[in-house]
């Protein structure tokens, strides 16, 4: 028997799911974005990028918003 594609609970399994999907992809990209910036201080380990951005280095910061970007686009193109 199928279900009624705009019965309520059709509509309701479809949010159901839409928001298990939500909770998915927000996982994702916290991990992602975790990862990615832990492994960039792994591999830069002459500056203290934290301490660089509390002093207001622009440049620090500005590397540190690309690579979230970037980290960010690619999470959302996979998910």
């Amino acid at each position: 028997m199928e279900l009624d594609p705009f019965g309520l609970q059709s509509v309701f399994s479809t949010y159901a799911r839409a928001i298990g999907w939500s909770v998915v992809a927000a996982l994702g990209f916290s991990i992602g974005i975790g990862l990615a910036l832990k492994v960039f201080d792994w591999m830069s380990t002459d500056i203290d990028e934290w301490e660089e951005i509390k002093k207001g280095n622009m440049g620090v910061s500005l590397i540190f918003i690309t690579l979230i970007a970037s980290v960010a686009f690619l999470v959302h193109k996979v998910l």
